[in-house]
């Protein structure tokens, strides 16, 4: 979590998630959109934006091209491991802890900031696969469906929806 409109978050021992709004004392928290060119397009948008989800294997996959990225320096709110969270289909639950649940909304759009931070970084996050589709890696965008608090090392469990599997679009 970060008040502030900064790239890189602390690293904590715990998080609040708020049912409908986002992560306590987070800039991107809210109702409507908090991403400020978002804003400047049109500030009434609901926030799908609310919790950004990253998987720690793309900082062992991006170390392997000579860059060291640790957990929220690229911005996420939750690290994860061992979940193929780009591989989730919208609508996805992800139960966090014992009492939190949020709802994958789509996928993160990396963005020019990542070379701000280590240059030549954003092509290891947003390339193109074998057919030439954009592959974007930066991770997941979620809504808080119910609070609660996540703690480092938490558990969490996937709920992926029935019926149709919609894959994951930038959000």
């Amino acid at each position: 979590m970060d008040a502030a409109h900064r790239f890189s978050k602390p690293v904590v021992d715990h998080v609040v998630l708020i049912e409908g709004w986002g992560v306590e004392g987070d800039a991107h928290a809210g109702t409507t959109v908090q991403h400020r060119s978002r804003v400047a397009r049109d500030p009434s948008q609901p926030n799908l934006r609310q919790v950004h989800l990253m998987h720690a294997e793309l900082f062992d996959e991006v170390a392997e091209a000579g860059f060291e990225v640790a957990p929220g320096e690229l911005g996420e709110n939750v690290t994860t491991r061992g979940i193929d969270l780009l591989g989730l289909p919208t609508d996805t639950l992800l139960y966090l802890g014992a009492d939190a649940c949020v709802r994958v909304t789509g996928l993160r759009n990396p963005c020019q900031q990542i070379n701000g931070f280590e240059p030549g970084l954003l092509r290891e996050v947003l390339g193109r696969d074998e057919d030439g589709s954009v592959e974007r890696k930066g991770g997941v965008m979620a809504v808080v469906v119910t609070g609660g608090i996540v703690r480092r090392g938490d558990r969490i469990r996937v709920e992926v929806p029935s019926g149709e599997r919609v894959p994951l679009s930038p959000v």
